[in-house]
């Protein structure tokens, strides 16, 4: 287990580099979900603002977005959108059961900048969002650990009781009970948690993601076949949809809920 996990630490540099052991404060409006500050599964409210994503060729992904808790992090993602920056980007590296990542104007890894010009701006990494499966985060950059344009879906893999004790022997994370059992239930890269300033959640279109997950691509992850952002909209949220809090069992990895 322990070299397994070696790997994928590994692997997370597809993401940037990480910072283990940084956690930036951060004023933030808690919300609780069954007795623990856990906000990815908080379903949106009809009128509320929301992310559509349009992949060429494989669908819409609605996004939940979380200003409450990343309120600069929301608002790059948003000035981006609303700017056209996203449209017609392709997603460069897709790394089945972990990521698909995409967000660079260059198409290489290297390029992207915030919605402020600049080439990145500080991490605000909530305690309360975490790399369960679908959720939206930013790849920093790999040098000062900074978010710019460039982010990542989680298509994540099943969790098990073992991976999480290790995580925490190895590397120092650990979680609460409850966060485990979600882990359990829908999968992630709970390794990434505190590393990367999750935003926001995918609340409708996973299966549009785990699709895109499985294209095939080239040695360095990006797909032999253009995977493409057709679109990206800001739009209000119209009640449409999945609702996580009345449907967390339909969101899971394959054999998410058994592997505890």
């Amino acid at each position: 287990m322990r070299k397994h996990l070696l790997a994928k630490f590994t692997a997370a540099a597809i993401c940037g580099a990480l910072s283990l052991g940084t956690l930036t404060a951060c004023d933030q409006k808690k919300v609780t979900l069954d007795n623990e500050q856990v906000m990815n599964f908080i379903a949106p409210e009809q009128g509320e603002k929301i992310a559509v994503i349009t992949f060429k060729d494989y669908g819409d992904v609605k996004i939940k977005l979380f200003p409450e808790a990343c309120e600069k992090g929301v608002e790059n993602f948003m000035t981006h959108i609303e700017n056209g920056y996203y449209d017609e980007l392709i997603m460069h590296r897709v790394v089945k059961n972990f990521v698909i990542q995409g967000g660079d104007p260059t198409g290489t890894g290297g390029g992207g900048e915030d919605c402020w010009g600049n080439e990145g701006f500080a991490q605000c990494i909530s305690p309360d969002l975490h790399h369960f499966v679908g959720a939206v985060a930013y790849a920093v950059n790999a040098m000062d650990k900074l978010n710019g344009s460039q982010f990542y879906i989680v298509t994540g893999e099943a969790i098990n009781e073992d991976y999480l004790k290790n995580l925490a022997a190895g590397y120092g994370k650990s979680f609460s009970e409850q966060v485990q059992k979600m882990y359990y239930q829908f999968g992630g890269q709970p390794f990434l948690d505190n590393d990367y300033e999750v935003f926001g959640q995918v609340f409708d279109g996973l299966d549009v993601c785990l699709e895109i997950q499985n294209v095939a691509v080239d040695e360095a992850s990006k797909p032999f076949e253009t995977v493409m952002i057709e679109k990206a909209e800001i739009v209000e949220y119209d009640g449409s949809g999945t609702n996580y809090r009345d449907h967390l069992g339909e969101i899971q990895v394959p054999g998410g809920s058994d592997n505890k």
